[in-house]
């Protein structure tokens, strides 16, 4: 999988390995700085210390002051929330155009990206409904940028799904660099993702496919803009096992005419076996890439279902 340029990633330092924290500690993210990060150049950000907070420094937390979130120590004194969401503004709306994906430190008043803990101004009670003011930013001006949280990196399917996106998200990207790009462009992109759409959302296959065969109705950056956003919105939850194990045998189906009734009989098992829970997805997938380099077709050799991301990273092991 080539692009002409590196997939860049936007993380929270601390997630790097930079001792950047309120203690002179870090938080580092063994899968993004041992696995993934042979495959992707990452952006640092650390708002804490960009705003001038020093290291160490004392720990600061979300207060709910009426209808006011602060950010300041826990007796209330040096509220930073105005200089955190005025950062997460200019890195928001000027360094994430390169920005194909963002990691973020969970739970961080500055970084978190969800269940931020809200204390109350006596400091007795907190909820955890809040994100990050930081974080807030960079989703609220970027909606179709993958973000993600470390924590949550642990649960392979999230992890699979973000790291899915990712390279989704890039290579579009790099089909609208040019200037040019047309329905014709669209319409190739939108069939090489055909079967990835499908084990996520049928129904948002079919819409997408609608939205660009009535696309000359449309001026170009309006088509482009629906697109994306319907194609990003329908891949931002795990695919389940029931919609997989159906695109599987969609795609078996290619080869009716080629395998042998042992052959099918296998094929129909592995698939079955995922379904139920018994084995992952690599394992009937596996079979099906064998059989496609058996008896090749150009039409499924181009979808990017089979490859959506570096093999080496064995994300479909744990799903």
């Amino acid at each position: 999988m080539k692009f002409s340029s590196p997939i860049k990633i936007g993380i929270s330092a601390c997630l790097a390995g930079d001792k950047v924290r309120f203690d002179s500690g870090h938080k580092r993210s063994n899968f993004c700085m041992d696995e993934f990060a042979e495959h992707v150049e990452y952006v640092r950000f650390c708002p804490e210390v960009t705003i001038g907070m020093p290291i160490p420094r004392p720990t600061i937390r979300q207060i709910r002051v009426g209808d006011i979130i602060k950010v300041s120590r826990p007796d209330g004194k040096e509220d930073v929330a105005p200089k955190l969401k005025e950062f997460g503004e200019k890195v928001a709306t000027s360094q994430t155009r390169s920005l194909s994906g963002f990691v973020f430190c969970a739970k961080s008043p500055s970084c978190g990206m969800e269940r931020v803990k809200v204390y109350n101004e006596a400091g007795t009670g907190n909820t955890s409904e809040g994100i990050g003011i930081f974080a807030e930013q960079i989703i609220k001006h970027n909606p179709l940028l993958p973000c993600e949280e470390n924590g949550r990196l642990n649960d392979m399917h999230l992890r699979e799904n973000f790291v899915m996106r990712v390279f989704v998200y890039k290579n579009w990207q790099e089909l609208t660099q040019s200037e040019n790009i047309g329905l014709h462009e669209l319409t190739n992109f939108h069939a090489k993702h055909k079967y990835l759409l499908m084990s996520h959302n049928y129904q948002a296959y079919k819409d997408l496919g609608r939205l660009l065969g009535d696309g000359k109705q449309l001026d170009r950056e309006t088509l482009k803009h629906k697109y994306i956003s319907g194609l990003m919105s329908a891949l931002s939850k795990p695919a389940n096992r029931k919609n997989q194990a159906n695109t599987l045998t969609h795609l078996q189906g290619y080869f009716k005419n080629e395998l042998s009734s042992i052959e099918k009989q296998e094929m129909c098992g592995a698939i079955d076996q995922y379904r139920k829970g018994i084995v992952p997805l690599y394992v009937p997938l596996t079979l099906l890439k064998h059989h496609l380099t058996v008896h090749p077709k150009a039409y499924l050799q181009s979808q990017v279902y089979f490859d959506p991301y570096p093999n080496e990273l064995r994300l479909r092991f744990g799903i």
